[in-house]
């Protein structure tokens, strides 16, 4: 590891924590370590894949962990399979596994480079019910329904991924988006979906979680 990389490996527990009070995350010295271990590989390959327009490490550990780990609250079932679409760097799907660590996640992005760097992460920290799927979501073979959770950070043409995940949900399953206040304006009057108020992210004055949950029958 180089110098930029050393100086992310030794941020103190302390740091860590404060980063993510204001979501209401507290996490133990294993999972400080899990965070500190992915936080230095997000940065080594930071500077040949882009993964992240963030440097500076409170704002690395509060917009990509601390609003990820956010969700895990409002997750309907912290023990059962999760979908993130469009992955990216892992968030909010990996954060959240560090977060919930009995959760099956499955990884869903098409870039390969991407990919490449959540398998590595999945490696380096040996997480385990964690599958990487290298494919666009509606290209997904896999019977419905896939997923107890469904969540999305940053993905457009949100019309086709409501239509697929109404199917790839099971009975009670939820879909989880981290929106803007309009996006999630324009998301809320999607037919077919029951969608809760949104909920305004800590620390941010524009952006808010989106929980819906397919209309049956």
């Amino acid at each position: 590891m180089n110098s930029i990389t050393n100086r992310y490996r030794s941020l103190p527990d302390s740091e860590i924590r404060a980063a993510l009070a204001p979501f209401g995350v507290t996490v133990s010295e294993i999972q400080a370590e899990l965070i500190r271990r992915y936080v230095s590989l997000l940065v080594l390959w930071n500077q040949s894949v882009s993964l992240t327009s963030l440097a500076d490490p409170p704002e690395i550990l509060m917009r990509h962990f601390g609003e990820s780990m956010f969700a895990a609250k409002f997750l309907e079932n912290r023990h059962g399979r999760l979908a993130d679409v469009g992955s990216g760097a892992g968030f909010p799907g990996l954060a959240l596994k560090i977060a919930c660590p009995e959760l099956q996640v499955r990884l869903i992005e098409s870039n390969g480079k991407k990919a490449a760097f959540l398998n590595e992460v999945k490696r380096t920290l040996e997480l385990s019910r964690v599958e990487v799927m290298r494919f666009r979501f509606e290209d997904i073979r896999v019977p419905p329904p896939l997923a107890d959770s469904i969540v999305v950070r940053a993905l457009g043409n949100m019309r086709r991924l409501l239509l697929w995940s109404h199917q790839a949900l099971t009975e009670n399953g939820r879909i989880l988006l981290w929106l803007g206040f309009d996006d999630a304006a324009r998301v809320s009057r999607s037919k077919s979906w029951i969608w809760r108020p949104p909920i305004p992210l800590p620390e941010s004055r524009r952006r808010v979680l989106l929980i819906g949950s397919p209309l049956r029958g």
